[in-house]
């Protein structure tokens, strides 16, 4: 935790901007609508309190689900002033809660740091919720207000006396703005045990009052190395003892926490005021560069790299990175955001720093434990070997996309269309689906690549044995852009890495069966493209198509239900409107089952087709659905059934 900043009064708060306009673009201050802008709604509330912990003055923070479908946020702070504000004539808290941008943060006395991305703060949460109140406890008295779609209903008023300090915000969204009202319990819970974990001791607890009471408190104060046994705790570790690198002194602190696993793929999050920087940046490259550099250096000066006779080797960052799971951390007084999501630290001056503090680090853990940094070098080593195997596999796959069109997979069914913006390629499962689709599509700008056989599983396989699958190698030419290969430690590309402006096209749409099989292929798809390809989800290329799963004939007349509720509504329908005709249902176990026709019409037709695009809200909790379902650890993927198995609506057996 920070030291404790100095006093925080009405002079502490600064207004940059008023509140008008959030109720018509609602978006332009909390991203969206929908489900993600309804929990943005508690990230604001949430990251004041997180401020305070920052700042050395709160200890614990509760969040409440309320059955009346509001929040309660409430933490033992310092209280939002009450005091009169000089320049707005009105209460402090008034002004947090009324004027756009006012607030603490942006006084750096009160706070050094501050959380939040969009940093809008409270006074949006007013604006959007039907009426909102808060209780402020400070100077031995506690003190309501109450608001409707953000404005004062009443001036505050002393209604007590407390012992204690601290800040109570509760809220109902405003269902005439948001597609959706109800919190998800899970998204809301994610995100706050990641900040208990980036937090070292900060104590949150979530409670859940609508139906059945939940409860979950979450304090760890083991911090960030807390957070990577979580991560890891279905992977088998090379090493116990966790490596940590904790500087504080200086204008950025520094926390990093790793630890090597018997696995093949890297697990690196990195934050920035508590903000998780999924596009990485500075921070990220000074850590890759550190990295690279303390395991070479001592390596090196205790002749560890045994190499056979006549073979080079070079250890680079990729070979290190194996099996890696790491947190990095940074608090930046300004940090600078660039990137598609504005998720990307652009802080220049960072990179130095996390590369000295974890260069530094590093060495010192070596030192003090060289059976770590044996073990650590001898799976870079094997790492090693298994990209040179796998370096003629990647160089024939990628000469055959620069070729273009003549050396593209033989069963690629192309598009007439060369401007990748309208283009979009299926990937079907097996060759009658693959025929049906060919038939069907619009040639122009439908391409159909069949997957004959079984993709490998990207979660359990060395680089050098994914790049000798045929499917995989299929996929890899037909789309153009390369394959692997991060940012290296200057964060630039290699030529010839994946890069997702090559992409031959703008959508790639995975279509498989309803059957057991088709989501067994699917998910495999999915961990390819999640492990090896993330840049397609990231820039949001890649789709889920639905197949309706029946066909409802009544005479002449035909429909189709992509789920039973829907079977059942068109069924009632169908009988409502004509009594005497009998209702036949045909449900669909493959594409293959159905003509080209048929399939354009319910599965590729763009003006009536639905399409799931998949994203990624939480990158911690994607990658332990990957590990849990597609690693090794058995007991891992039974227990992730037992406790999922009650959500599955279509079981096929």
């Amino acid at each position: 935790m920070e030291k404790k900043q100095r006093d925080y009064s009405a002079e502490s708060i600064k207004v940059l901007e008023g509140l008008e306009a959030v109720r018509k673009r609602p978006a332009m201050y909390i991203g969206d609508v929908g489900k993600r802008g309804l929990h943005h709604l508690i990230y604001e509330v949430v990251d004041n309190s997180i401020d305070e912990a920052l700042a050395g003055h709160c200890t614990k923070v509760t969040v409440c689900f309320n059955p009346d479908g509001s929040v309660e946020v409430e933490d033992n702070g310092r209280g939002i002033p009450v005091d009169i504000h000089k320049e707005e004539k009105k209460p402090a808290v008034e002004v947090v809660m009324t004027v756009l941008h006012a607030g603490g943060k942006f006084d750096k006395d009160s706070y050094k740091v501050s959380g939040g991305l969009h940093g809008v703060g409270v006074s949006v949460v007013n604006a959007l919720s039907e009426w909102l109140w808060v209780e402020v406890k400070r100077d031995g008295k506690k003190y309501k207000q109450d608001y409707k779609i953000g404005v004062t209903q009443n001036k505050i008023s002393e209604t007590g006396v407390s012992k204690r300090t601290g800040t109570r915000v509760c809220f109902l969204p405003d269902k005439n703005i948001f597609k959706t009202t109800k919190f998800e319990y899970t998204i809301i819970s994610e995100r706050l045990r990641e900040l208990a974990y980036l937090n070292r001791g900060l104590e949150i607890v979530l409670i859940d009052k609508r139906e059945e009471e939940k409860k979950d408190s979450f304090r760890f104060n083991g911090g960030l190395s807390d957070f990577v046994k979580y991560l890891d705790e279905n992977n088998s570790p090379l090493h116990n003892k966790i490596i940590t690198v904790n500087k504080e002194d200086g204008e950025v602190p520094v926390e990093v926490a790793l630890r090597y696993g018997n696995t093949y793929n890297d697990n690196i999050l990195t934050f920035v005021n508590n903000i998780n920087t999924i596009e990485g940046g500075t921070h990220l490259s000074g850590f890759r560069s550190a990295l690279t550099r303390s395991m070479n250096n001592h390596a090196s000066k205790n002749n560890l790299i045994k190499t056979k006779k006549n073979e080079k080797i070079t250890l680079t960052g990729e070979d290190f990175r194996e099996g890696l799971t790491a947190i990095i951390s940074v608090k930046v007084s300004e940090p600078q955001f660039e990137g598609q999501t504005k998720t990307k630290l652009g802080n220049g001056d960072v990179k130095g720093i996390v590369d000295k503090a974890v260069y530094e680090g590093i060495l010192d853990f070596l030192e003090q434990n060289p059976s770590i940094g044996r073990r650590v070098v001898e799976k870079a080593l094997l790492a090693a070997r298994s990209r040179s195997a796998a370096r003629k596999a990647r160089e024939l796959i990628r000469r055959k996309s620069a070729l273009g069109g003549s050396s593209l997979p033989g069963k690629l069914a192309d598009c007439s269309n060369k401007d990748p913006y309208f283009c979009e390629l299926y990937l079907v499962e097996g060759d009658s689906a693959g025929g049906s689709a060919k038939q069907g599509r619009d040639r122009r700008t439908q391409a159909i690549l069949p997957l004959r056989g079984k993709v490998i599983n990207s979660e359990k396989a060395r680089i050098d044995k994914l790049l000798s699958n045929n499917e995989v190698q299929s996929i890899i030419t037909a789309l153009g852009a390369g394959f692997g290969g991060d940012e290296d430690e200057t964060g630039e590309k290699a030529a010839g890495d994946f890069n997702a402006e090559k992409l031959r096209y703008n959508k790639i749409i995975i279509m498989t069966d309803a059957d057991v099989d088709g989501s067994h292929i699917r998910t495999l798809l999915l961990t390819f493209f999640y492990r090896k390809m993330k840049g397609v989800i990231d820039k949001g290329h890649l789709y889920l198509a639905l197949p309706p799963l029946y066909k409802l004939s009544q005479g002449k007349k035909a429909a189709y239900a992509y789920d039973d509720n829907e079977r059942d509504l068109v069924v009632n329908r169908m009988k409502k409107d004509n009594k005497k005709t009998k209702v036949s249902i045909q449900r669909y176990k493959g594409l293959g089952e159905m003509n080209a026709d048929q399939l354009w019409e319910t599965t590729m037709d763009p003006e009536r087709r639905t399409l799931m695009q998949v994203t990624v809200d939480s990158a911690v909790e994607a990658a332990e659905t990957f590990q849990n379902l597609m690693g090794s650890d058995v007991e891992a993927r039974r227990s992730f059934i037992e406790k999922n198995a009650k959500f599955v609506v279509n079981l096929d057996i």
